[in-house]
């Protein structure tokens, strides 16, 4: 049986940083690798929240990016 073996977590902050010609929202993101596997939800949702409070910009998503080695 083929198993999911996490190697990698990082954290994606999305920020709204203006309009485009059109008024459709412009995005732009940072990523922050090297995250905690074991941080639960409300721990990234904590850090991304005190981290876009830094910023100029609005935070409008905040990812969470697993990366997965499948073994047989």
């Amino acid at each position: 049986m083929a198993q999911a073996n996490i190697i990698d977590t990082k954290l994606r902050l999305v920020f709204e940083t203006g309009l485009d010609l059109q008024g459709k929202p412009i995005h732009k993101s940072k990523t922050y690798s090297s995250v905690k596997q074991s941080a639960t939800a409300d721990q990234l949702f904590a850090v991304g929240q005190a981290v876009a409070a830094l910023s100029n910009y609005p935070l409008v998503a905040l990812n969470r990016n697993d990366s997965f080695d499948i073994v047989g």
